[in-house]
């Protein structure tokens, strides 16, 4: 059982819950998310099982999207309603200041990491830290928000959907656009509709009496790894060259020479397939154009992973 299932979250359940119950239901051993959800959170939290796993790094470091509601004039110390409240404000916001500021958070920015997050400092996540009463100083990161779309003002909460990179914190966010309009702001309501290329149209709901054999039905919406990384260019090898890369060769312009890829460039990415199925992902050394130029033995790509069935 080897693929990717994505669960739709429930309020009030950590993403290593939800790790937990799928390892039952299928008496799993191997399995992780690919993007932490704080508890508050609900939506899309891909589950990568067994050789999946190995993909979870790059599945990780996709663009997500998510409906998001705020809540103007309070200030927690965890950027959401589930922390202490540090500081009110009463102060009128007109809506045409709340759209202004939050346009202009379009665009690369600079978030500091929530204090009570799994962002690591001096070995040990933040949030340690900050049940000790201890807040290091962190080093703002920067990230990219796409799109901001305001769906629904009714104050003090504002509803909004928004797409960003990897890394992105919605709690600061909040906080970040609270702060600009003098009056702070939390997260009191988070979904992620969209995780890469996973949506909330794939998750499904976990059911407390789903496990052992009940969980045959469950297990036809796991998405076999042959459909992931759709984007990366796919070489389909023959199995003598498929016994080769499981023994640790390197791909060589040879094997690459007669297939019909992209123009591929040094550090992009590709994947080998076999039978349908993903054999390995590998790293380009070089340009696919001058491979004719090489011998047949040379080195031209770097493999990364390689998964076993």
């Amino acid at each position: 059982m080897d693929g990717v299932i994505v669960i739709d979250k429930p309020a009030g359940k950590t993403s290593h819950d939800v790790v937990r119950e799928v390892k039952k239901i299928w008496g799993i051993k191997k399995a992780g998310h690919t993007g932490t959800l704080d508890p508050l959170a609900t939506g899309v939290l891909p589950v990568c099982l067994n050789e999946a796993t190995k993909l979870a790094g790059f599945l990780a470091g996709e663009d997500k999207e998510y409906r998001a509601t705020m809540l103007l004039g309070v200030t927690t110390d965890t950027m959401d309603t589930d922390g202490e409240i540090i500081r009110r404000s009463d102060d009128p916001v007109s809506e045409d200041a709340i759209r202004s500021v939050m346009l202009r958070m379009v665009g690369k920015i600079k978030q500091i990491p929530p204090a009570f997050s799994a962002v690591k400092h001096g070995g040990q996540p933040l949030y340690k830290w900050a049940r000790k009463g201890v807040f290091p100083t962190v080093k703002p990161r920067e990230v990219t928000i796409y799109h901001i779309d305001v769906e629904k003002i009714s104050l003090p909460h504002v509803t909004f959907r928004v797409s960003c990179s990897k890394g992105t914190y919605i709690r600061a966010l909040c906080s970040d656009i609270g702060d600009a309009l003098g009056v702070g702001a939390c997260l009191s309501g988070l979904r992620r509709v969209r995780s890469g290329m996973f949506s909330e149209k794939m998750a499904v709901a976990l059911r407390n009496d789903v496990v052992g054999d009940a969980g045959k039905d469950l297990a036809r919406k796991i998405m076999p790894m042959a459909e992931l990384l759709p984007l990366l260019a796919a070489i389909e090898i023959k199995d003598q060259c498929a016994a080769k890369l499981r023994n640790g060769w390197q791909p060589s312009a040879e094997m690459l020479q007669g297939h019909d890829l992209p123009l591929l460039k040094a550090g992009d990415m590709i994947k080998f397939m076999s039978r349908g199925y993903l054999l390995a992902v590998a790293e380009m050394l070089m340009p696919v154009t001058p491979l004719s130029d090489f011998h047949g033995n040379t080195q031209v790509a770097r493999i990364i992973r390689v998964f076993n069935y």
